[in-house]
């Protein structure tokens, strides 16, 4: 769910005209992200049963709020590199690739598990509330790591 749109954007904008300011384009990075771990990651520890009797909703999530954090860092390394220089688009491609591969596993893992295990009510639902968030904050959210953990505990013993 974390598209390669955002990295099609950075990277369609000439390096004279990015702002790599602290509150500049990298400073509130797409909202996806939150959506994903406000909306999608609860119905799926909610939904979800696992995939290929590999992986359980919780360690989908688990895994794939790591790797939201190492995203945000490696998006937060782009800004701390000089705009158009060897090491910003260093900074660049290791963002590239932890979203990426992020990208690949979530396919594989949490979104099969949802598409298998939700209904088309649910999916659908999810849908509009995920387009509604992402509308709302369309000029970006406070990037903020989150420990897995205390996600998944937070969200399965009488949280969110």
């Amino acid at each position: 769910m974390s598209g390669f749109g955002q990295w099609s954007e950075v990277l369609r904008i000439a390096p004279r005209e990015r702002d790599s300011s602290p509150g500049g384009s990298y400073g509130h990075p797409p909202a996806r992200r939150e959506a994903e771990e406000r909306l999608f990651y609860p119905a799926l520890l909610h939904l979800g049963e696992g995939v290929g009797g590999d992986e359980t909703p919780e360690a989908e999530t688990k895994d794939a709020i790591h790797d939201h954090n190492e995203i945000r860092d490696a998006v937060a390394a782009v800004a701390e590199r000089a705009v158009g220089s060897d090491d910003w688009y260093e900074a660049i491609a290791a963002a590239n690739k932890a979203n990426g591969d992020h990208m690949a596993e979530e396919e594989r893992e949490g979104l099969t598990d949802f598409r298998r295990h939700a209904s088309l009510q649910a999916r659908h639902d999810l849908g509009v509330a995920f387009a509604a968030f992402e509308a709302a904050h369309v000029s970006g959210i406070e990037p903020k790591d989150k420990d897995p953990q205390e996600y998944i505990d937070k969200r399965t013993r009488g949280g969110d």
